[in-house]
């Protein structure tokens, strides 16, 4: 397996570099976008680390953002000393497929890497839709048959989680890992009471209850009939 690690301090990048090798992985390291753009150019990296902060003009989300654009879906997780759910959302929106916070332990780092090389670099739509509901993530914006649904973000990114997900059953703790901060300490009622108030959003343009409670489990974004 062949990875690209953008990161511009030498040392991060000399760490990530053992330890993945030690995985079994082949490694490049690129310490800026423009140096990382030469290098997918000409190397089929099956998935890349990101650091968001890189120096220069372009970040890593704009890196990633460019990589999408360009067409080319090979896994990327993004490393970054913010890990709040704006931070997150950012990070998805551009394409990333994941997305860790600084400190970490190598062997999340290596196992979140395992599980996207499952997955694979299948290509995704711009948008994603849902019968008549329509997420754009770039934009930012909901629409339901052509009317805006006004959301907070929080209720964004806890539909967008669904529409990434339709028809799975998510547990409580699923959804809060993936929507709330990591060190969210709470527990999973706030789950309960933000799917309220997403049903109350889409219920008030006149879109029908789509989100199915499956009872001691979780929720389910249902298809429509």
């Amino acid at each position: 397996m062949k990875l690209l690690v953008i990161e511009d301090d030498v040392r991060m990048a000399g760490l990530l570099r053992r330890g993945l090798e030690q995985e079994g992985w082949a490694v490049d390291v690129a310490g800026d976008a423009v140096d990382a753009r030469h290098a997918v150019g000409i190397t089929p990296y099956d998935a890349v680390v990101c650091d968001v902060g890189l120096p220069g003009e372009e970040s890593g989300l704009d890196w990633c953002r460019w990589l999408r654009q360009e067409g080319i879906w090979t896994p990327v997780l993004m490393l970054t000393a913010r890990a709040g759910v704006g931070d997150r959302i950012a990070g998805l929106d551009v394409g990333a497929d994941d997305y860790l916070g600084k400190p970490f332990a190598f062997g999340e780092l290596a196992a979140r890497l395992r599980a996207l090389l499952r997955r694979g670099d299948t290509a995704r739509p711009p948008v994603l839709t849902h019968g008549q509901l329509v997420l754009d993530p770039a934009r930012h914006v909901v629409h339901w048959e052509g009317r805006l649904v006004e959301l907070t973000p929080r209720e964004f990114a806890l539909l967008d989680y669904f529409m990434r997900r339709p028809g799975d059953v998510l547990r409580r703790t699923e959804i809060l890992d993936h929507v709330w901060d990591y060190g969210y300490d709470g527990t999973s009622n706030v789950v309960d009471v933000y799917v309220a108030y997403l049903r109350s959003r889409l219920s008030a343009v006149g879109a029908p209850d789509l989100i199915k409670t499956v009872r001691g489990v979780g929720y389910q974004l249902m298809s429509r009939t």
